[in-house]
């Protein structure tokens, strides 16, 4: 079974903003996570998102816990926390040398049910690993991370080297040639943008899209892999973010351009 990284496209299929979107983009692209309402009013404008909008949507996601309020500053919460280190992750992954071996994972929980099975599932796909088959889910071990030690409540992880040849492996584990379209789809995308809203919604889905990168070792991937192109043109958008942030409107040309995977 193959990881579902990505929709198959030539063409991008963008998500609408809505002042949610705009603020949790904002928060999740800055370091710390916090700023005021009066900054957050200034940067959602160029969105067409007025004052008393920005103020009810600032109500609803506290009470929704994707954010919490200090006076009159707001930051995300320890969730959304959880997330931005995610997308940090996905934006400048750790990686180790490999040398041939995969990492598997084997699950032997039962008696789950259907919420608890597709967690799992979730979560070793936010581990980067992909599923050859029902239960046996694998990938090089390239990462430089180990993998969770509660894992071994419900599977065994093991390190292996399979038969196959690792490239033939790679590519029925994950659809690369799709990645790679959109990849360069969105890369396409954000070159040809000029408004502050198109090159925020298109950068958000540059995100969205690095977040299902496998991340896979060079020896594995096609010759065009967008991956490293994608990161350095968000990490040139961030600095934007940055300077727009801390140094007022004056600093950067067009409005707020940061965005993040809403």
């Amino acid at each position: 079974m193959r990881m579902n990284v990505s929709e198959p496209s030539d063409e991008v299929r963008l998500r609408p903003l809505s002042a949610r979107s705009v603020v949790l983009s904002l928060l999740l692209g800055v370091h710390p996570p916090r700023l005021p309402v009066k900054d957050l009013v200034r940067l959602v404008e160029p969105f067409g998102v007025g004052g008393s909008t920005l103020r009810a949507a600032l109500s609803r996601m506290v009470t929704a816990g994707d954010l919490r309020r200090t006076d009159a500053v707001y930051g995300l919460s320890d969730r959304l926390l959880a997330r931005q280190r995610r997308q940090d992750d996905a934006l400048r992954p750790r990686t180790r040398a490999w040398r041939g071996d995969w990492e598997m994972v084997v699950i032997t929980a039962t008696g789950r049910g259907p919420a608890e099975r597709a967690e799992l599932r979730a979560r070793l796909a936010a581990l980067r690993l992909a599923e050859l088959r029902e239960g046996v889910w694998l990938r090089p071990a390239n990462l430089g991370r180990p993998l969770p030690e509660d894992l071994d409540q419900l599977a065994q992880c093991y390190t292996a080297r399979p038969d196959r040849p690792p490239r033939e492996l790679a590519a029925q584990l994950w659809p690369l040639s799709t990645w790679v379209a959109t990849g360069r789809a969105l890369l396409a995308e954000v070159a040809g943008a000029d408004r502050p809203a198109d090159r925020f919604t298109g950068f958000a889905a540059v995100v969205r899209h690095l977040l299902t990168d496998p991340v896979l070792p060079d020896a594995l991937l096609p010759a065009d892999w967008p991956g490293p192109a994608l990161r350095a043109a968000y990490a040139d958008y961030q600095r934007e973010l940055t300077g727009t942030v801390h140094h007022g409107p004056a600093a950067e040309a067009g409005g707020p351009h940061g965005a993040a995977a809403v």
